[in-house]
């Protein structure tokens, strides 16, 4: 950024001097404002990097177009490309460009969202992209990024001077009927129009692909970004405990999307916008027509054009007011949507219990409650929106005939020629379309803010239960010494902050085999829970023997969608275990009638039944071979001579693990070498103590 700065900085002294010379004021300008962009684009190093990319092409883009504006004035510039010559007004408007970038980089809004938008662009892994008809190769993501949006920013701004040039074609054809000159008709159309309108289709072609390519390769890593921070080390069940982001699923699949590509669709139509607005004010503000106020003798020169700018200034502002209650009630919208998706996926997932509950009647009444939340705000919603397209409708209906109305008196004085009238009603137009952008963007721009307000939170959800982690309050795991498991003035609380285990000094692993036992409710599961890693809330150490692998088994396994092998091997590749050794601990865990089906892709959580998901759970054991073993009632769904049989298994299989189990059946304590006892304490919180085995 320094070189370019000092380049741009240059480049304005030389503009200034050429000026002074010249007494050209478009050139002193060129170098004034060049100057202020050069201090900003040193500045601009400090800034987001989405928002850098952006001040980058300007600052390039003015150190260009103002070098051949300045050649041109020096009478430098080759006289066969008088015609291609830029106006310091080009360079002039680029450098305004860059200043407003620098300046929006300060509001919070625009913060937040390129906070959200640089990561992508800074990602430094590398990724394959393939350049017709070049064979294809390997580049940073970030890199990628950056150069697909670079193109697509030169792209629109050339499709702006297209539009541009047509602008004046429109003017000459028009002159051309009324003069009834055939000769210029027919070369104004098929030399002029059919070149340019070709070169538009094709541009639009290749912009549109372009376009395509950067939301998806955003969006995936996005995403993948998102997931790996939801799911990294117990994150999502934390975030899930504390309850502070609803809905995790739809803000990774679905606010992602809204994010990337309403981005993409405000900052590129928004610089077009821009670069429209400027152009085309030159044409209002350069018409030979000068109005007077009204009762007055006052000429206001670019009349036009003031009206133009007052007009479009003015109804935005009326849809703004008309349209903030939107960006609360989409939020809401969202959050509504997402409940009710979750309710039916929830009912598919306990579809077995419900069924046998008779539970239809009140799932029904469930979801007809969740549908209705979404009925109540939606008719809200849709009341806010009409109030605001009520407005928008008429506002552009009106624009059809402002521009004649305002032009008609001196097209009828013969002030004008039908050609100017044209282009420039075509041009008040355009004007007051990119000033409208944000009145015709209204229900977009509220639907991109609840997006960004359901990421952000999110992240900060995501912060929040990484924090817990590392803070001094909480439960902290350390390698330990020996072979132990051991707990150290430990804490454990509900998410609440109210106390439950109470943990002095506890040893875990002396014994081969140890039974945890108490009352439910006494954080037996809890204790577990904090000795794997994700259970935050509380104070103490936990302290791990060093390198040690440590499963556990819940009463209730996850088994994923896919194949029953993916399902055996979870969390590891299906390929990692080889048939035999997958077949091998099927039988050993009674599941041996399942052998045949391991490539067979079902519902296996559904599927199968709670002793078959727990036979299953022990047999990922037998394959994985675990360092320590924690049996979370793993074996609850098994009869009593089938869960002896599992435990005979385990410990034969595993002859060098620790086992750890919680269960109730007095049949467990003869299958285990200790006992910790679940002790209840005067204020209601329960202390694990090793007891004497009976």
């Amino acid at each position: 950024m320094r070189p370019l700065s000092f380049a741009v900085a240059a480049l304005a002294v030389v503009a200034l001097v050429v000026g002074q010379q010249t007494g050209a004021a478009g050139t002193i300008g060129l170098g004034v404002v060049g100057l202020l962009l050069a201090a900003a684009t040193f500045r601009a190093q400090t800034i987001a990097t989405f928002l850098k990319i952006f001040s980058v092409i300007f600052a390039v883009e003015y150190v260009l177009t103002g070098a051949a504006a300045v050649l041109a004035q020096t009478g430098f510039w080759p006289a066969s490309l008088q015609a291609l010559a830029p106006p310091p007004s080009l360079p002039i408007t680029i450098a305004v460009f860059g200043l407003v970038v620098y300046g929006i980089s300060f509001v919070p809004a625009i913060q937040r969202i390129a906070r959200l938008a640089s990561p992508y662009f800074e990602a430094p892994e590398r990724t394959t992209a393939t350049l017709w008809p070049a064979k294809p190769f390997s580049i940073g993501t970030g890199r990628m990024g950056v150069l697909l949006l670079v193109f697509l920013v030169v792209l629109n701004q050339l499709q702006v001077g297209i539009s541009l040039r047509l602008s004046f074609f429109n003017r000459d054809f028009y002159n051309a009927i009324q003069e009834k000159d055939a000769a210029s008709f027919w070369y104004q159309l098929i030399f002029v129009f059919s070149v340019w309108a070709g070169i538009s289709v094709v541009s639009n072609l290749i912009e549109l692909f372009a376009n395509y390519t950067l939301l998806i390769r955003w969006r995936r890593w996005m995403a993948e970004k998102f997931s790996a921070a939801w799911l990294r080390q117990g994150t999502h069940y934390r975030v899930a405990l504390a309850g502070t982001a609803d809905n995790p699923d739809q803000r990774i699949a679905e606010d992602t999307r809204a994010f990337v590509n309403n981005t993409y669709n405000f900052a590129l139509p928004l610089l077009t916008q821009v670069s429209t607005l400027v152009s085309f004010s030159i044409i209002l503000w350069s018409i030979p027509v000068a109005s007077m106020v009204p009762g007055t003798e006052i000429s206001i020169p670019g009349f036009i054009f003031w009206m133009a700018l007052f007009y479009s200034i003015a109804a935005t502002w009326i849809a703004h007011m008309i349209g903030k209650p939107l960006i609360s009630l989409e939020f809401e919208q969202e959050r509504r949507e997402a409940n009710f998706r979750f309710s039916l996926a929830r009912l598919r997932e306990y579809s077995e219990q419900i069924a046998l509950m008779r539970g239809e009647g009140a799932e029904q009444r469930h979801l007809s409650e969740r549908f209705g939340d979404i009925v109540a705000n939606f008719y809200r919603l849709v009341w806010a929106r009409l109030k605001l397209s009520t407005f928008t409708y008429s506002f552009g209906q009106a624009n059809v005939v402002v521009p004649y109305i305002l032009l008609a008196p001196h097209y009828f004085a013969n002030k004008i020629t039908l050609g100017i009238m044209t282009q420039v009603a075509s041009a008040f137009d355009r004007v007051q379309t990119a000033m409208s952008f944000f009145i015709s963007s209204y229900q977009a721009i509220a639907q991109y803010v609840a997006a960004i307000n359901r990421l952000t939170t999110f992240e900060t959800a995501i912060a929040q239960a990484r924090a817990a982690t590392i803070d001094d309050k909480t439960i902290h795991r350390a390698p330990a010494d020996g072979r132990d498991v051991h707990l150290a003035a430990v804490t454990l609380t509900l998410p609440n902050g109210s106390p439950i285990v109470r943990a002095d000094a506890l040893d875990l692993g002396a014994a081969r085999r140890t039974l945890v036992v108490g009352p439910s409710g006494s954080g037996k599961s809890t204790l577990f829970r904090a000795i794997a890693g994700i259970w935050p809330f509380g104070e103490g150490r936990v302290g791990i023997p060093a390198d040690a692998d440590i499963m556990l088994l819940p009463q209730r396994p996850y088994l994923p969608q896919g194949t029953l092998r993916a399902a055996l091997a979870y969390p590891a590749e299906a390929v990692v275990y080889s048939d035999d050794a997958i077949r091998e601990a099927m039988d050993k865990v009674k599941l041996g009638h399942l052998r045949d089906r391991l490539d067979e892709i079902d519902l296996w959580g559904q599927r199968l039944s709670g002793g078959e998901q727990q036979r299953l759970a022990v047999a990922r054991a037998l394959l994985a071979k675990p360092d320590w073993l924690f049996l979370d009632e793993a074996t609850a769904s098994l009869d009593e001579k089938l869960e002896g049989e599992i435990y005979a298994t385990l410990d034969r299989e595993l002859p060098q693990a620790r086992i750890v189990s919680i269960g109730h059946r007095s049949t467990l304590r003869e299958m285990h070498d200790a006992v910790v006892t679940m002790e209840a304490n005067d204020d209601g919180t329960f202390t694990p103590r090793m007891a004497a085995k009976a």
